[in-house]
């Protein structure tokens, strides 16, 4: 019986070289394309970069009994929830207890930062895929590549573009986290009720006034839990993106790993497990009050 071939060698050698120079080509084409316009890019990032550092130097310089109470009076309006308020105070208090404090105010304004650039850029676009079948069908497919895509990937392109770095990290985490806020606005504004909107049209409401007055506030339990898991992803790719010079949490974890300090690997775990519990539950509650709210007005 004769031997089967191989997948590999199933392809002629000039085939397989074809694609050896498609690679080569990819790869010399995206080194050129960095090295020619990657400065002007970073230009392009400097009020990123400003607003990222002011954000950091304002939580790692304000008092911390400062920063405590007003994360507790957040997570009052956000909840209404004592037990919540009571659970951020003291995992916030023994967080400064085992000195993980300015790695975790470094964190928490990653993912303030990268949030707030998640919901001007996904909001938008979730409503784009609202009003238009098109541009859901445009823009779904790259959405999953986007969700499935490993996240060590996206480390290469923004390190070859701009280097190694905060804004490097934040791209990579905000281009990571933002699918699902995508994804939720758009779903919560298609789910509104069609009556709703028949009613809007007979008082003679605008599309502008439809979208902004009915359509968004009836969408947004789900755009909270959209949120919500921007929130958790971010968090998620906080550790990766120490990788490429992203300080906070997410350094002493890679030290650990590399040192195989497992006590320092584990209370940094533990120390952003805790600010996503927080952000869970906080931003879960206010997603619950809005709609038990709307719930009472219908």
């Amino acid at each position: 019986m004769a031997k089967e071939k191989s997948w590999i060698e199933a392809f002629p050698a000039m085939e397989r070289g074809d694609l050896r120079e498609l690679r080569k080509a990819v790869d010399n084409g995206f080194r050129e394309f960095s090295s020619e316009f990657g400065p002007y890019i970073e230009l392009a990032f400097d009020p990123l970069l400003t607003f990222l550092i002011w954000s950091e130097k304002l939580l790692l310089n304000t008092p911390w009994f400062i920063v405590l109470a007003a994360l507790a009076a957040i997570c009052w309006y956000g909840s209404k929830n004592i037990r919540v308020v009571i659970g951020v105070i003291i995992s916030f208090m023994l967080i400064g207890y085992f000195g993980m404090w300015d790695n975790t105010m470094r964190t928490l304004s990653m993912i303030l930062v990268c949030t707030t650039l998640s919901i001007a850029f996904g909001m938008p676009l979730g409503i784009l895929m609202a009003m238009s079948n098109k541009a859901q069908s445009i823009v779904t497919p790259i959405l999953d590549v986007m969700q499935t895509m490993p996240s060590f990937v996206y480390l290469i392109p923004v390190v070859m573009l701009l280097g190694i770095g905060k804004v490097p990290g934040l791209i990579a985490v905000v281009i990571y986290a933002i699918p699902p806020l995508i994804r939720l606005t758009n779903l919560g504004i298609r789910l509104v009720d069609k009556e709703v909107l028949e009613a809007s049209d007979a008082f003679g409401a605008s599309k502008r006034q439809k979208l902004f007055g009915v359509q968004i506030p009836l969408a947004l339990p789900n755009i909270m839990a959209g949120v919500n898991q921007t929130i958790m992803m971010a968090l998620a790719m906080v550790v990766v993106a120490s990788m490429i010079g992203v300080k906070g949490l997410g350094q002493p974890v890679l030290k650990a790993i590399n040192n195989q300090q497992f006590f320092l690997g584990v209370m940094n775990g533990l120390a952003i497990v805790a600010l996503a519990i927080i952000f869970d539950r906080v931003t879960q509650a206010y997603g619950l009050r809005i709609q038990k709210h709307r719930n009472k007005a219908h």
